[in-house]
């Protein structure tokens, strides 16, 4: 067994160290050492033998996978009304400057969770940089952001099965029935075990998307464009006018593309915590962000513009009937895959926090066994009748987006930086160079706060206007 040291901001040391199957074990130990190699354990799960379950198993390309899937889904098609709202030039750019400060947050989590292995999810991250009140914050919103995200999946899973069948049967009898299959699936005690679905999810959501773009491409006009002989003709904004209203219920909504399918960071430290060697994290995080990033341009520009305003919604009817069937039968596993990442992601919040320190956490007790499927089941439970109960879901969605997003993906990552580098360091380490990167990680903080004041009345105004003819338990067709 091997290991290697580095320095903690708080004294003593992390020690990486070489486990059996090449696992890495990341132990924090105070000044003074260890008296043997053996002594090192998982400073979230402790011990890793035989007899425990082997949480720390995902694989690089495992949490790419993971990552990915996580950061993306149909939330892709509400590119287009970005576009729409805000012009392609404005929005392509509002895109850009999102996902790089999202990629710099990214590399801040992994050398974060590297100086704290500590830290299994953001709200742990929250209690070394900010205290126990912003641990119990985060925890809430953490915990809300797995919620919505699956009712969310919930919701577009429905809409499929309707698509597909006609609507064969009743909206709430589907959206129950995935409830079920999302306590099931969410159950999967490891995420190395739920790899596989995140991979079978991504590969659906690309062939849907790709089949979409296609048939947009070579169709003579969308599906809800007049129809012949009727005229019609294509709106591209290059440079939108949009009112203050329009254009922060836009951004509202792209930041809302990070509920049904997370952003980039709010999984990142529960996934980089349950990896082999969180050494790869940055690796898998940042190339799953330049992916997410060309796809969001490439298939969102694509489709805007050849459906202009008249993009559909949900815009996977964009391309008529019978193509929207075969979009949406696509695209079921993908959604599948990430109800099942949030179901497994949100129980496993609670779990931890209920167990940790026990020797139940690892081990196959019957308290293990008893807290673990009543945690996802007690997930499933409440986003199930958030998904059935509510009224005008898209709505929510966009209004929950704006106010608990930037709290999960934007505002905490300048504040580990800040903890890291600059609260503990001497005036000879506060060099001009951490003194920039210091002004870029306040900066980055105050566009998430800025996003979260301005995203909410946005997305607040746009809530009251709304409308539904859909009470609780709808049966209505929502395709």
């Amino acid at each position: 067994m091997s290991y290697t040291e580095h320095d903690n901001k708080q004294g003593g040391s992390v020690i990486i160290t070489e486990a059996k199957d090449n696992d890495v074990v990341a132990v924090f130990m105070p000044k003074g050492g260890i008296e043997e190699e053996t002594d090192a354990v998982d400073a979230v799960f402790g011990a890793l033998d035989e007899r425990t379950q082997r949480y720390r198993s995902v694989t690089t390309l495992g949490a790419f996978a993971l990552l990915t899937k996580a950061n993306i889904g149909l939330g892709v098609l509400s590119i287009p009304f970005v576009f729409q709202v805000l012009g392609i030039v404005p929005g392509i750019i509002c895109i850009l400057i999102l996902q790089t400060m999202m990629g710099y947050a990214a590399t801040i989590v992994g050398s974060f969770k590297l100086n704290h292995p500590e830290v299994y999810d953001l709200a742990d991250a929250g209690y070394v940089f900010g205290g126990r009140w912003v641990r119990e914050i985060l925890y809430v919103f953490f915990f809300m952001f797995c919620v919505i995200a699956g009712s969310g999946a919930m919701v577009s899973l429905s809409a499929a099965l309707n698509a597909i069948s006609s609507h064969a049967a009743c909206t709430a009898i589907f959206i129950a029935a995935m409830a079920a299959v999302g306590f099931i699936l969410g159950s999967i005690p490891t995420l190395s075990r739920i790899t596989w679905i995140g991979w079978v999810g991504l590969i659906c959501l690309m062939a849907s998307l790709l089949t979409l773009t296609i048939s947009v491409g070579v169709q003579d006009r969308p599906a809800d464009a007049p129809q012949p002989p009727l005229p019609w003709t294509r709106e591209i904004n290059v440079i939108g006018h949009p009112s203050f209203t329009e254009a922060m219920a836009a951004i509202s909504s792209y930041v809302a593309l990070f509920f049904p399918k997370v952003q980039p960071l709010t999984a990142s430290f529960n996934i980089v915590s349950e990896m082999r060697d969180p050494r790869g994290y940055n690796k898998a995080m940042l190339t799953s962000i330049g992916l997410i990033t060309i796809i969001y341009l490439v298939i969102g520009g694509v489709v805007y513009s050849f459906c202009g305003q008249y993009v559909s919604s949900p815009a996977l009817g964009s391309a008529g009937p019978l193509m929207k069937k075969v979009c949406y039968g696509l695209v079921m596993p993908s959604i599948l895959a990430g109800m099942t990442i949030f179901m497994h992601l949100g129980a496993k919040h609670v779990f931890i926090r209920v167990l940790r320190g026990s020797h139940h956490l690892t081990h196959p007790t019957r308290t293990h066994y008893v807290v673990w499927f009543s945690t996802v089941f007690g997930i499933t439970a409440l986003s199930y009748i958030f998904a059935s109960a509510i009224p005008n879901f898209s709505s929510i969605i966009g209004f929950f987006g704006a106010l608990v997003v930037p709290a999960c993906a934007i505002i905490p990552y300048p504040f580990m930086w800040w903890h890291d580098s600059w609260r503990y360091a001497t005036p000879e380490e506060r060099t001009t160079k951490r003194r920039v990167l210091l002004w870029i990680n306040m900066f980055i903080a105050l566009v998430g706060f800025y996003i979260t004041i301005a995203g909410v009345y946005g997305a607040g105004v746009e809530l009251v206007k709304a409308s539904s003819k859909r009470g609780p338990w709808s049966c209505a067709d929502n395709s």
